[in-house]
């Protein structure tokens, strides 16, 4: 037997059947109209709460971001974005943070008086910051001062104090 022959009696046996069930050859029955769709389904919300109903875009946004693991992140970066809301306007211009990993930020101050300052305001700026962005996402902090210029260039070095042991 060729394909074609396969073919029509596959199709003679699928019309036996349909006589079998009382439904007559080429002839479509139609139950949804002229759409083609089940007439039991809406296809519009009616008036009580919807999935379908247009959503807030923030709790649209925050769905994404705990579905998808970002909220931990986006939390972190409420730190970096609003520093100068969190800890005041004289603090953030001379200070700035640097990392946030495992609950410890670490800020560079542009001085050492004002790396001693904010240690001695370390208490005070942890509960600000915990009050605006929520308690445990910055657990302590480390301050560092400027850090001094690196004499110390290409992959060779000798050990010493550099160029400065030359001054007399």
């Amino acid at each position: 037997m060729s394909g074609r022959d396969l073919a029509r009696q596959a199709l003679a046996a699928a019309r036996a059947k349909a006589e079998a069930r009382g439904v007559e050859p080429g002839v479509r029955k139609r139950t949804a109209g002229a759409s083609g769709q089940n007439p039991r389904r809406r296809r519009w919300s009616g008036p009580g709460a919807d999935p379908r109903d247009p959503q807030p875009i923030g709790r649209v946004m925050s769905r994404l971001a705990t579905d998808r693991g970002w909220s931990q992140r986006l939390t972190d970066g409420q730190v970096f974005g609003q520093w100068a809301k969190l800890v005041g306007e004289e603090v953030a211009e001379h200070a700035q943070p640097v990392s946030l990993k495992d609950g410890e930020l670490t800020v560079r101050a542009t001085s050492t008086a004002w790396a001693t300052q904010l240690r001695l305001l370390q208490g005070q700026l942890l509960t600000k910051i915990a009050v605006a962005v929520g308690h445990g996402v910055v657990k302590r902090m480390r301050i560092h001062g400027p850090t001094a210029p690196s004499w110390r260039k290409g992959a060779r070095h000798v050990s010493g104090r550099g160029p400065r042991d030359t001054y007399g």
